[in-house]
């Protein structure tokens, strides 16, 4: 039996799997032409799978000699120019004997030459020696940062008009970057590039796509003909929704399931619910690896206002929505927001790990003798948590802009830990957080509440009445008559903690119930 694969390259043999060629369709036309281009996506999103399927099938064919390689081995001698240059040669050289056929491999030993063109050196004299145009596929180009960088990139673009008997025919640079980043890489010098974009030979620059609805149902479909459940349209909605397509999310949910629905004839929506509160607990490799770039400041930019509802504006807010679009944090698709539901959810988990170290109350306290959660409870016990520990926690947190939505979101985490599911929206421009906690009943249904947190500025009229409304569309989008509206006070000027904080009750505009929490 095959499986889900969540580590490394895919291979048809062993792993379900999406056909990788026809998810770059663009890439057998652009060698033909003899193109240099750039090849960007996140991590584990499948470029290393695709990058090696399109060498394979571009050398069968005959054409060219078509070589996927990684330049990781260049990564530990950054400022070793010749080291780097010798660990790219030597990366070719193993790979071509594994993939390439014989009159198409480099030659004995690479010619001498000076320091810093040993690159354009070697690959000049396997040019001429290869029977076929040579195609090279550089992955992981991201390891390369400073003068490492500027020493490829620039060989590659000074011997490009040699084209195909002294330089490859076609290159590809592929990473997490696209290339109007590799300036900020290279030290954002232009003077030491040459230009104002460090690869000007570049035809094209492709992303790939995350997995669209009918490819995540159909690689489920692969592991239901291979033995496996049935997974029910609206399970494959959930996964869907919740990854937006993230190849290794899609993978790593799909992986769960199988394993902990092995004997279940079918899988539900619910199902794919608990599998995804099993993955954010879990905080796997791929979600370590991205929250740990929260911290940098050109993400933090973007990532802060976003999750406060602002409009993020910086002199520097398109580089920085770019790259942290690349890393696959976030989408704009038209409006700026997390990437998908999963991300939310460990985003807000990590920046609120220091409320973690506080005692918590967990459910048991506000749960009433039909088992539905008792809201009102649940609030007032902040209240009272919050004037006791609140601004203390909250100073401990990254994002102080966030600090206490966070640390909300941490306490209702907290309560349904286990259970129950707390869903964040942000909405950009909105100065606000919406949340939806959703609670299992005895009876196998769901208790659903809705919650906005808004946050009183300086200068800026009491959020109140804008809260009310805002509020009052979030829950006739959810068909709830009822909701709550948490203010924290974050004014200069406000009065102590102990004599602001309380509950008490409003009508929106639609006649709603609300119940105002203010801290």
């Amino acid at each position: 039996m095959k499986f889900f694969n969540v580590a490394g390259p895919c291979d048809p043999r062993f792993h379900y799997m999406i056909p990788p060629a026809p998810r770059l369709p663009e890439v057998p036309d652009l060698v033909a032409q003899g193109a240099y281009f750039a090849l960007h996506a996140p991590r584990q999103t499948g470029k290393t799978t695709t990058l090696r399927a399109l060498a394979t099938q571009l050398t069968a064919a005959g054409d060219v000699a078509a070589l996927y390689f990684s330049c990781e081995a260049a990564r530990i001698r950054q400022d070793d120019l010749p080291g780097v240059q010798a660990a790219l040669l030597h990366a070719m050289r193993t790979r071509a004997r594994l993939h390439l056929p014989p009159d198409c491999q480099p030659p004995a030993a690479w010619p001498e030459a000076h320091e810093r063109f040993l690159l354009s050196a070697g690959l000049s004299a396997w040019c001429q020696r290869a029977a076929r145009p040579l195609a090279l596929f550089f992955d992981e180009v991201d390891v390369l940062t400073g003068d490492a960088l500027i020493t490829v990139l620039s060989q590659l673009r000074d011997f490009y008009a040699d084209r195909p008997d002294h330089a490859p025919w076609s290159v590809a640079l592929c990473g997490l970057r696209d290339v109007r980043d590799y300036k900020a890489a290279a030290g954002g010098d232009p003077q030491h590039l040459g230009s104002s974009s460090p690869f000007n030979i570049k035809t094209r620059s492709l992303r790939l796509a995350d997995f669209t609805r009918d490819e995540v149902a159909a690689l489920y479909a692969q592991h239901t003909a291979d033995g496996g459940p049935t997974y029910a349209d609206a399970a494959i909605d959930a996964v869907a929704r919740l990854t937006g397509g993230q190849p290794w999310l899609v993978n790593a949910l799909g992986r769960d399931l199988a394993e902990h629905h092995a004997d279940a004839a079918e899988v539900g929506p619910a199902r794919v619910d608990a599998a995804a509160g099993r993955l954010v607990r879990a905080r796997a490799t791929h979600i370590d690896s991205l929250l740990a770039r929260l911290r940098e400041p050109r993400v933090r930019r973007i990532i802060e206002p976003l999750l406060a509802g602002a409009s993020a504006a910086s002199p520097t807010y398109r580089e920085d929505f770019e790259y942290t679009c690349d890393l696959g944090l976030v989408v704009a698709d038209p409006q700026l927001r997390v990437a998908n539901p999963i991300y939310r959810e460990v985003i807000a988990r990590e920046l609120a790990v220091a409320v973690e170290q506080e005692r918590l109350p967990g459910p048991k306290g506000f749960t009433a003798p039909d088992g539905r959660l008792d809201m009102r409870a649940l609030l007032e016990a902040f209240g009272a948590w919050w004037i006791q520990h609140g601004e203390a926690v909250a100073a401990q947190l990254d994002y102080h802009e966030v600090a206490p939505q966070l640390v909300l979101m941490a306490f209702l985490q907290r309560v349904v830990n286990g259970g129950g599911f707390v869903d964040r929206e942000y909405g950009i421009g909105r100065g606000a957080i919406d949340l939806l906690v959703r609670w299992p009943l005895p009876d196998g249904s769901w208790q659903r509440e809705g919650l906005e947190l808004k946050v009183w500025h300086d200068k800026k009229p009491d959020p109140l009445e804008g809260g009310l409304t805002q509020l009052d569309g979030y829950l006739a989008r959810l068909g709830l008559d009822s909701g709550a509206l948490v203010i924290f006070d974050r004014r200069s000027g406000r009065a102590p903690i102990a004599s602001r904080v309380g509950l008490g009750q409003a009508t929106s505009p639609g006649g709603r119930a609300i119940t105002v929490l203010r801290g």
